[in-house]
């Protein structure tokens, strides 16, 4: 056992359940919090923070603990964040939209293995095993950063060096789209674009979230906690039958695979209503308890060996935003599918209604319906992009 402060398996969970709150009712009660939080996201504290006591001596490095919540809280985090997908509301909002989010997610895809054949000279020994975890992340959102880096067994100190490159270059992206989003007139003239799709929207998009919302009950925390860590536990089952395909498909990929498809396939039924209970919100405190563990087993000395990690997130990025540039033109698509189509996949559920907001407060609902449709497609592009980036390595 490590000589650490505290060692003890529920200590160690007190104190990674007691950083986000930490966080949170810092970034929600207070003033200057809420600046701050606005500069640096709290993802990006609640990665380094654990880092940080972990490295002093506060938590260990390792610990059995860890490898259980990766195991189980993992997949019952991605069905709890996952079930509020509106399929249907998706299709609603236009052929535009979807070509504009499907386009974000073809950069992704394909910018990677580029961007690792110019660099992968100047990265680190399995630099695409991060790469893929990245991939999960700039398609999906933190769950899936965390089951695509497990699946293709990427090491802590890796996702460490992931996390500095997405934040960065992410943020940048994202002020440049607030920059845009208060010109959008002037571009959407300059080409041509139609408008009258972003209108009627705002008058069609219904929020599922305020829809189905009532105060929870007992009962409702209950059957969530139960059909999560259930289907968790089944997912877990099958995985182990199934049979690992290459350095790709592995016990832990069939797992995430299933717990998505289980979650896209009850947002069909009744119990998607348990988004108006909090669903996606105890999938995000799930999340935050995992995004602890990777910080807490992270080693940031690897990090400031290899510069170049910018360069090809940067390099990366752009060919991103050429195939949106690309597809917006040939579409004639208005600024903010373009916009909020990138944010959802680079930023995600929590940051693409804030650049739809920033068009107009009343398509706020539209980011978190593509954001939340990241979550789904982040699982299956991000192995798609993984297979990619093993073959280019």
């Amino acid at each position: 056992m490590q000589n650490v402060l505290i060692n003890h398996p529920f200590g160690i969970l007190a104190v990674l359940l007691v950083v986000p709150a930490i966080i949170f009712s810092v970034q929600d009660h207070t003033r200057w919090g809420r600046k701050l939080f606005n500069v640096v996201p709290p993802l990006v504290f609640a990665y380094f923070l654990p880092t940080f006591l972990s490295s002093v001596g506060v938590i260990p490095t390792t610990a059995p603990i860890y490898g259980s919540i990766k195991t189980f809280v993992l997949p019952a985090s991605l069905l709890l964040l996952t079930l509020a997908v509106d399929i249907k509301g998706i299709l609603r909002l236009g052929p535009k939209a979807l070509i504009m989010f499907l386009s974000g997610t073809l950069g992704i895809v394909i910018g990677g293995p580029i961007s690792l054949w110019i660099f992968k000279d100047q990265l680190p020994p399995e630099i695409w095993k991060g790469m893929a975890a990245l991939a999960g992340s700039w398609i999906g959102g933190g769950a899936n950063f965390i089951a695509i880096g497990q699946s293709v067994k990427a090491t802590s100190t890796m996702l460490a060096m992931m996390v500095v490159v997405d934040v960065l270059v992410a943020n940048i992206w994202t002020g440049i789209l607030l920059y845009l989003a208060g010109e959008s007139d002037k571009i959407d003239r300059w080409l041509g674009a139609d408008n009258t799709a972003i209108t009627e929207l705002k008058n069609k998009i219904v929020n599922f979230q305020k829809s189905v919302a009532r105060t929870p009950t007992t009962t409702d925390y209950m059957i969530m906690l139960a059909l999560s860590f259930g289907c968790a536990w089944a997912a877990y089952k099958v995985g182990n039958i199934l049979p690992e395909i290459g350095n790709i498909i592995s016990h832990s990929t069939w797992k995430v695979i299933i717990i998505t498809t289980l979650g896209v396939t009850f947002s069909f039924t009744a119990i998607k209503r348990f988004e108006g209970v909090g669903a996606s919100k105890l999938g995000t405190v799930m999340l935050y308890l995992l995004i602890g563990v990777i910080g807490a087993n992270a080693d940031l000395r690897e990090v400031v060996k290899y510069p170049y990690l910018f360069a090809m997130g940067l390099t990366w990025i752009l060919f991103h935003v050429v195939i949106l540039l690309g597809a917006m033109r040939l579409t004639r698509s208005p600024l903010f599918f373009m916009a909020v189509g990138s944010q959802a996949n680079v930023g995600g559920a929590a940051s693409a209604p804030i650049v739809a907001s920033a068009f107009h407060p009343a398509l706020a609902s539209v980011g978190v319906m593509l954001g939340i449709a990241g979550y789904v497609l982040g699982t299956y592009a991000a192995l798609i992009c993984a297979s990619l980036l093993q073959w280019v390595y």
